[in-house]
């Protein structure tokens, strides 16, 4: 059971269920294409019983195929078709793609756009030109909130209510992730009261600088932030920021102008 669950539970339209049939999607992690039945309730905490009809279920409506030389379940296409019409249907993505992969081919970097989900962000578009980063971005790639300066840009951005919201789930979920970062984290949002970008200086990855700038409002109930990651063998962090940041900020200003902000 999630950390957050029983009050959850307390409202008496939540689908206890449901919930946790999507918790077991949500078990795999990158790397991972398989997982069997004592890997779901070692991460999700329900009984072997619930998991065991869960997967079933979920088998049964093509989210999940079981793999019968492993005895183990795989992600089946259903996810992939749940979620394409969200994708589709965020025209912003349209919008800003030739101008994401313009600023990629004058960094040599990654340039992507992302929007919150639960304690992390996910990658909503993305376009690079270099393959110097160990790790390219891909849509769909979830990001930590704290130790990313597209999670401290959208921190910086968010409605106070939502924001004390997510770090109280932080706090609960992973004491020590947030002990060790939470500080950092507000000083990034400082900056960004003068400075209208967040930075990272490798805290998340060492082989990586980033820059992240929120668009001042959100779009259908979505605040998106688009965020610039650039090998930090490229330079010194200083003389990066000096390059991408201000590249970033009009890349965000000029998007803005064209979904009707001004």
């Amino acid at each position: 059971m999630k950390a957050d669950e029983p009050a959850m539970e307390k409202d008496p339209q939540f689908a206890t269920t449901l919930a946790r049939g999507i918790d077991i999607l949500l078990s795999y992690r990158v790397g991972e294409s398989v997982l069997g039945n004592r890997e779901f309730v070692q991460r999700t905490g329900l009984s072997k019983t619930t998991v065991a009809r869960l997967t079933h279920t979920l088998t049964n409506l093509g989210y999940l195929r079981h793999d019968a030389g492993l005895e183990k379940y795989r992600l089946g296409p259903a996810v992939l078709s749940m979620g394409y019409p969200l994708l589709a249907n965020m025209q912003i993505r349209q919008i800003a793609r030739p101008l994401m992969r313009e600023l990629s081919e004058q960094t040599g970097g990654a340039v992507s756009l992302g929007i919150r989900d639960r304690i992390n962000m996910i990658y909503v578009e993305t376009s690079r030109s270099t393959d110097k980063l160990v790790m390219t971005p891909d849509i769909g790639a979830p990001l930590p909130i704290l130790t990313t300066a597209i999670g401290r840009a959208w921190l910086s951005q968010a409605p106070a209510d939502e924001r004390k919201a997510v770090l109280n789930q932080i706090r609960v979920k992973d004491p020590e992730h947030y002990r060790r970062f939470h500080q950092a984290a507000m000083q990034a949002m400082k900056s960004y009261e003068q400075r209208r970008y967040c930075g990272n200086r490798g805290e998340w990855r060492s082989d990586v600088y980033g820059f992240a700038v929120p668009l001042s409002r959100p779009v259908e109930s979505n605040l998106f932030v688009f965020n610039c990651g650039i090998p930090s063998a490229t330079g010194s962090y200083a003389a990066v920021e000096r390059e991408v940041a201000p590249k970033l900020v009009s890349l965000v200003r000029s998007v803005e102008v064209m979904l009707g902000f001004t």
